[in-house]
């Protein structure tokens, strides 16, 4: 079975105490998607160019077709050429970090993101070698694609460190069994965790053997999830309904988090993720948005705003796994 039942109890009305470090009532994620030139396009040898979450949104002659188009090309170009260096610099102005979803080909075409990123304290982390859906690969292609994503990052990481974290949004149904098995292999599950899901404010464990990863002394310790979000995500740029202005954007981060924040200051600490993409974020009109919501929690006490590898590193000292009887 390559996905464990389906989990609709959680934590329930009793959530763990994250304790999260120096007594902080909220744990803040931001996560940057590098995905610009690894998404389906006729150069990188697919069959049609890329229709999803672009400048042009969705519309009856927005279609895949076997044919290059400049202008969605040219706006993923965006993304890269501008609009990541428009979010790091401001990401360096407030003195805060992010994990980046990191996709291989477009690190490939743009090496020197990662040094970027890793020179202001950010964490790289995994998005697959492609930004494309998974669902019809071979688990045997998967796995070459899972392989090429570490080796390239860690090729153009000045520390050379390896991705820790996965996240490949359109997942296969094998994808976390194959993750960990490459993982294993090259003898990185010290720190690895997973956020391919959606379902919960706070971190939690999944039994590996669950996902059909075969028993072993490393499965006694746990797979670890790192919940991302969908809601809180520039996405909604490109989603209907969804934001429009950055003004909406602020208003749903702060809104977000001014529950969130009120609720762990009353015992019910969580982790609140933000989701950005170069080519949308870095959008000037937009980026506003973002700058707002940095100035609104920067001065805020008690708040933990971390990578999630750091966080990852947290959960595990502070809540190792339990292994089900």
């Amino acid at each position: 079975m390559p996905y464990p039942d389906r989990d609709l109890v959680g934590y329930g009305p009793s959530p763990p105490d994250p304790k999260w470090p120096n007594g902080a009532k909220i744990a803040v994620s931001f996560v940057l998607n590098y995905e610009e030139g690894g998404e389906y396009s006729l150069t990188n040898g697919d069959e049609f160019c890329e229709t999803y979450l672009t400048e042009s949104g969705v519309h009856p002659r927005m279609q895949a077709r076997p044919a290059r188009n400049r202008g969605v090309e040219s706006n993923f170009e965006y993304g890269s050429r501008v609009g990541f260096w428009r979010i790091l610099r401001a990401f360096e102005e407030f003195g805060m970090r992010f994990t980046s979803w990191a996709v291989g080909r477009a690190v490939e075409l743009n090496p020197q993101v990662v040094a970027a990123m890793e020179g202001i304290g950010c964490e790289v982390a995994s998005h697959s070698h492609r930004w494309i859906d998974y669902n019809d690969m071979s688990e045997a292609d998967e796995e070459k694609q899972i392989n090429a994503l570490i080796d390239v990052v860690q090729k153009n990481s000045p520390s050379k460190s390896p991705p820790v974290g996965w996240y490949t949004g359109r997942h296969s149904e094998f994808t976390r069994r194959i993750c960990w098995k490459v993982y294993e292999e090259r003898g990185l599950l010290g720190d690895f965790y997973d956020s391919d899901d959606y379902n919960d404010e706070l971190p939690y464990y999944i039994d590996p053997v669950a996902c059909g990863i075969p028993p072993s002394p490393e499965t006694d310790k746990g797979l670890l999830i790192l919940p991302y979000t969908i809601d809180v995500n520039d996405a909604k740029y490109h989603m209907t309904p969804g934001f429009v202005t950055a003004t909406d954007f602020f208003t749903y981060a702060r809104d977000s988090f001014d529950l969130m924040y009120a609720e762990g200051k009353k015992g019910k600490p969580v982790m609140m993720s933000i989701g950005l993409h170069c080519r949308i974020t870095g959008r000037a009109g937009r980026a506003k948005g973002l700058r707002d919501f940095m100035a609104y929690i920067k001065d805020k006490p008690d708040v933990w705003i971390a990578t999630r590898k750091e966080i990852a590193q947290h959960w595990r000292k502070v809540h190792p796994y339990k292994k089900p009887q």
